[in-house]
């Protein structure tokens, strides 16, 4: 594959918050939202005993019950217990501190939040803004990095402190790439997604695949229109310029190869799942590949289809209407 940086098409990853994409209609903007992001990190590791770490636990019963899992323990008893030696680790405090200097008043985290979530609201009127917090999790030792559910979104701070912080996750460079401040947002809606992405679990082909993360990537686009690619998907600009420039050679891979309608998972994940790169079409092809494919298919489904909302499509788990209704066949250059 012959890989060529336009400066042009990097110039406009890079900006492409300022297309007309980002205009927010009337309609949508009015929508009442307020988010409030409350801080857990700071209180949490500020207690000092058994009791003060029991307050905590009763001041945020959602967040006890649901993030800490409090109905696994026998008693809440056995949880604090568990939970206070962390209060005064030397090491989460150090976390704690750096995010509180990256993060500040978290507010254009807040402001993104609560565009996505009128965009929501927009096409599901019926959705309920979920409760948002933060929490230092001690790279996993207290929770994952992000947390999603009907009723609470939690941010890890301490996997998106970024390059400055003393610790960070234990996982390969291109995916540490992807714990970035301005990816959270993004991800988070990400995960989100999968509540109003409907799949057909009888189809496991990895064109089904493919267009499921697609749709998934659309919604996240559809909700957070003034954000890069690159930040939802997780290329780097450089590599969006090379996989869009490339787009038919990648494409006539996956036709000569017969792979749409591969069904083993070995096969299928070489496609979709995480890897630095993917060697069987080439060295510097980014990985998950499989699903970037997945997006423009379903972005060209949905060009072509201007009558299907999102609601429609989210629901939709016809994945080889959705491929043949795009007619997306782009063009080996």
């Amino acid at each position: 594959m012959y890989y060529r940086i336009l400066i042009l098409a990097l110039l406009l990853l890079s900006f492409g918050c300022k297309d007309n994409s980002c205009d927010i209609p009337e309609e949508v903007a009015s929508i009442p939202v307020q988010v409030e992001i409350e801080r857990l990190e700071e209180p949490f590791f500020r207690a000092e005993n058994s009791g003060q770490v029991g307050q905590f636990l009763d001041k945020n019963p959602l967040f006890a019950d649901i993030y800490l899992q409090r109905s696994e323990y026998p008693s809440d008893s056995v949880l604090i217990k568990s939970l206070l030696p962390l209060t005064t680790n030397a090491s989460l405090d150090t976390l704690v501190q750096e995010a509180v200097a990256k993060f500040g008043d978290m507010q254009p985290e807040k402001e993104q939040l609560e565009t996505a979530f009128k965009f929501i609201k927009h096409y599901y009127p019926d959705y309920n803004v979920p409760q948002v917090k933060t929490f230092v999790t001690g790279l996993g030792t207290l929770g994952n990095d992000l947390f999603v559910s009907d009723t609470l979104l939690v941010f890890g701070l301490d996997y998106f402190i970024g390059k400055e912080a003393t610790y960070r996750p234990q996982a390969y460079e291109y995916i540490l790439k992807r714990y970035e401040r301005e990816k959270m947002v993004p991800a988070a809606m990400l995960l989100l997604s999968n509540r109003f992405n409907k799949t057909n679990i009888t189809d496991r082909s990895l064109l089904s695949e493919m267009i499921s993360m697609g749709k998934a990537y659309y919604f996240v686009k559809e909700v957070m229109p003034c954000t890069p690619d690159s930040l939802i998907i997780g290329y780097s600009g450089q590599q969006l310029a090379d996989v869009h420039r490339n787009e038919g050679r990648i494409w006539a891979h996956f036709i000569e190869k017969s792979l749409l309608y591969e069904k083993n998972p070995f096969q299928i994940q070489k496609y979709i799942g995480e890897r630095p790169s993917t060697p069987e079409i080439d060295k510097n092809a980014p990985g998950r590949i499989g699903t970037w494919l997945g997006l423009q298919i379903v972005r060209t489904y949905m060009e072509r289809n201007p009558n299907v909302t999102l609601q429609q499509l989210m629901a939709d788990t016809d994945y080889r209407k959705i491929f043949a209704e795009s007619k997306y066949k782009p063009k080996k250059k």
